[in-house]
């Protein structure tokens, strides 16, 4: 069978999105029909895990099935362990997703040159736009490419060496603004400048609601709106950011076996 499709979650910076995105591709997939594995690497915090551990006990407190996919921590840091958890969680799945942790570490990099699609999401700002390129103070213009896209560049060498594979890197602008304030403008400006001297494509993320810090307790996602309290507009726009952002990431059909292990 096909090998399953590795899309990694990676930004060394932490307060992104990054577990709470990871975790909504991963239901959105799954409520598809796909087959996926999810596995958290930040052994500390363990959100991602955390996540959908509150949703697997909603599921059951409630009754209720709510589509989740196959998932663990890696508790042992180490690249061996990761290469068999990734073994073990792929050979029977057609996505497998990877939060990792927002620090530098073997581990993540061995996680990174795995990746089939690299997510990066970042907020709308200077500061988190900083892990990518070196913007200068006065025009805004890109000055040079900074460590992480020089680290990414370097993985995806080593990927390419590994299995000939190619890696589509997608900075996803989260906690966007509904305004179109100068900061997100400039900010855009520059994301797009650096794309074309880095090699990423950058698509609209999760915006800045509320409703996410309120999901997790209970597991959910934007999804679930029928186990959802008092959904309102604000839910339903939410949600189409989400099927926006699922398919803005541009990933391969599931097999046809998936599917019908969904039907």
């Amino acid at each position: 069978m096909p090998r399953a499709h590795a899309i990694v979650f990676a930004n060394e910076k932490g307060g992104t999105g990054k577990s709470t995105t990871a975790v909504h591709v991963a239901v959105a997939l799954t409520a598809q029909g796909a087959r996926v594995a999810a596995l958290d690497l930040d052994h500390r915090q363990q959100t991602m895990t955390r996540y959908l551990d509150n949703r697997a006990a909603t599921a059951r407190r409630r009754e209720q099935i709510l589509p989740t996919p196959a998932y663990r921590a890696l508790t042992d840091q180490s690249e061996v362990a990761l290469a068999d958890a990734v073994a073990e969680m792929t050979a029977d799945a057609d996505f497998l997703i990877i939060d990792t942790p927002g620090r530098d570490d073997p581990v993540g990099r061995a996680a990174i040159s795995l990746a089939d699609t690299l997510v990066t999401p970042i907020n709308d700002s200077f500061v988190d736009l900083d892990l990518i390129g070196q913007v200068d103070a006065e025009t805004f213009k890109v000055k040079r490419p900074s460590f992480y896209a020089e680290l990414i560049w370097d993985l995806r060498k080593v990927r390419a060496k590994t299995d000939g594979g190619t890696v589509d890197w997608v900075v996803l602008r989260n906690r966007l603004q509904h305004l179109e304030a100068r900061n997100m403008v400039r900010v855009g400006k520059a994301l797009a400048e650096l794309s074309k001297r880095v090699g990423f494509r950058v698509i609209p993320g999760l915006g800045e609601r509320v409703i996410y810090r309120e999901l997790f307790p209970k597991g959910l996602t934007l999804l679930d709106t029928g186990a959802i309290d008092n959904v309102g507009m604000s839910h339903i726009a939410a949600r189409q950011e989400l099927r926006e952002m699922v398919g803005g990431l541009d990933l391969p059909p599931a097999s046809s076996s998936g599917q019908r292990d969904a039907a």
